[in-house]
């Protein structure tokens, strides 16, 4: 039921790849362990319906596991302090060019319990805290802890990002 076949595999290793370069990141670039995540990506597509981290356990309810959907809602936060997310599949520029090792990294997602009491608290409140980047080239607008390492957009790197809120 949930076989994946290399051409499968191959596809959305080729998507990603893309992806990833048009809006600045990288895939780890360990083909063999990069292959395995994308396998993995695929067989949680098949079992529930979406492609949920290949390392967290899912619930099977795709509106609980939201924050887990690759790419999952900490991996620029993981990437930013730690080089890579959570599995390791996208990874920072210092990794790709050697200056920094992957290693095991704490998991950022809160417990269910957690993410219940703050859905409950965010209701009537606006949703985020976060602040918002602004590139300077572009206009592009992201909110997150830190600016994008590349703007997606014009490709100018996080130095060219100011704070806008």
């Amino acid at each position: 039921m949930n076989k994946v076949n290399d051409s499968e595999v191959t596809d959305l290793q080729k998507r990603l790849v893309q992806e990833a370069e048009e809006s600045g990141y990288n895939l780890n670039p360990d083909l063999v362990f990069t292959k395995n995540l994308v396998k993995s990506l695929l067989i949680n597509q098949k079992r529930y319906g979406y492609t949920s981290c290949p390392c967290r356990l899912a619930s099977g309810k795709k509106e609980e596991d939201l924050d887990i959907i690759c790419p999952c809602d900490y991996r620029d936060a993981d990437l930013n302090q730690f080089g890579c997310c959570f599995c390791a599949l996208y990874v920072s520029s210092e990794v790709v060019e050697g200056k920094k090792k992957v290693n095991s990294i704490p998991e950022r997602r809160p417990t269910k319990e957690e993410r219940e009491k703050m859905k409950e608290e965010k209701v009537g409140e606006m949703k985020s805290k976060i602040p918002v980047w602004h590139c300077k080239v572009c206009g592009y607008l992201c909110a997150r802890d830190q600016p994008p390492e590349i703007c997606p957009i014009c490709k100018a790197t996080k130095e060219r990002f100011e704070r806008f809120i």
